[in-house]
């Protein structure tokens, strides 16, 4: 029954996101539509996290490393082969691979939690610094200058069966959407698998999984990978929305600012984090457009308000007030019920003396 209600909200959700896009280039200015692409992009970031820290249990400070990769080799290979068609799909096996290889020394070394998250920070930052440092004429993939702090520009989306036919910024934003939305109930779909019931089981005890002759570093590694190459599918859509892709995708406030989204929006959900990232990218920059409030500020008093008031994330406690709330009517109304009983019951006994 329960997850018959979780598919339901899935679908109920994706509905919503498709009557978005659908009236988004109707109601939105241009400039509004070119920015929402690179939101969209964060949002999917975000969710990669949602998946691999909320159902996986992995706590990774690094998954900005495989958004910035998935940006660079989607550049790289649209120079090279000229066009978006097979960039798409090398960029996210590009990040889903960094993350095979890497995940694999991790889980299968045994490395703890703790240490996990310092390692991926520290692969974030060290992927960061290298690319800084690639300004120079013979720092180059192909045809592709890696650019050094400049970065490189982005070659804009083409049609699949037209190189040369560039997509328009409202149908960038259409293909964003879709894959927003698609990664959106992948993921959902994912959670619900025997595969993602696992891993959830593992986030819980992976004592106890072990226990039950569940390889726990192989699922751990396999969600992991997957997280990764949707965040590299993010990364893409970041830098056509920016267009350009520069070393600050692998910087420690970007990381943060994941974090930030996953926790406001609810760890154990998959929508939360989505709805945080749009919500605060816009906070952030109005805040940016006045001098009174440091933005940094106003973030760290956000992401310690939740941490202490609303732990669970904004999601999962308004889901909770409504169970709750659904919970006291489903008890009055049975009280009402009983309260009818109760008279018809007491005039019952009293004819039966009265008879007697």
């Amino acid at each position: 029954m329960r997850e018959l209600r979780e598919m339901k909200a899935t679908w109920i959700i994706a509905v919503f996101g498709i009557l978005f896009t659908l009236a988004g280039p109707s109601v939105l200015e241009l400039f509004t539509i070119i920015t929402l692409a690179q939101v969209i992009g964060l949002s999917i970031l975000a969710l990669s996290l949602a998946l691999v820290w909320g159902f996986g249990g992995i706590l990774c400070f690094g998954q900005t490393a495989f958004f910035g990769l998935g940006a660079y080799a989607y550049v790289i290979a649209a120079i090279n082969f000229g066009g978006s068609s097979w960039a798409i799909l090398v960029a996210m096996l590009v990040a889903a691979a960094f993350a095979a290889i890497l995940g694999y020394f991790v889980f299968y070394g045994r490395v703890s939690d703790v240490y996990l998250a310092v390692i991926t920070l520290t692969v974030t930052l060290i992927l960061y610094s290298l690319i800084r440092r690639t300004s120079g004429p013979e720092y180059k993939i192909g045809n592709a200058l890696l650019g050094g702090f400049n970065g490189i520009s982005a070659p804009p989306l083409n049609y699949p069966w037209d190189a040369s036919a560039f997509l328009f910024p409202e149908q960038v934003f259409y293909v964003a959407m879709l894959a927003l939305i698609i990664a959106y109930v992948f993921c959902s779909w994912l959670v619900r698998t025997h595969f993602g019931r696992v891993c959830v089981a593992i986030r819980e005890n992976e004592d106890r999984a072990e226990l039950l002759a569940y390889d726990t570093r192989l699922y751990k590694l396999g969600i992991f990978t997957v997280g990764a190459a949707i965040a590299g599918l993010g990364g893409i859509f970041f830098c056509i929305g920016v267009s350009r892709v520069t070393p600050d995708v692998f910087s420690l406030p970007q990381s943060a600012l994941t974090i930030i989204w996953v926790i406001v929006g609810g760890r154990g959900t998959l929508i939360g984090p989505i709805l945080a990232t749009f919500a605060l990218y816009y906070l952030t920059s109005a805040l940016g457009s006045q001098s009174v409030l440091n933005t940094n500020l106003v973030l760290g008093t956000i992401l310690i308000i939740f941490v202490l008031g609303v732990p669970k994330g904004v999601v999962p406690a308004i889901s909770d007030l409504m169970q709750s709330r659904r919970g006291r009517k489903a008890l009055r109304a049975r009280e009402r019920r009983l309260q009818r009983r109760r008279p018809s019951s007491t005039h019952n006994a009293t004819t039966t003396e009265g008879a007697e």
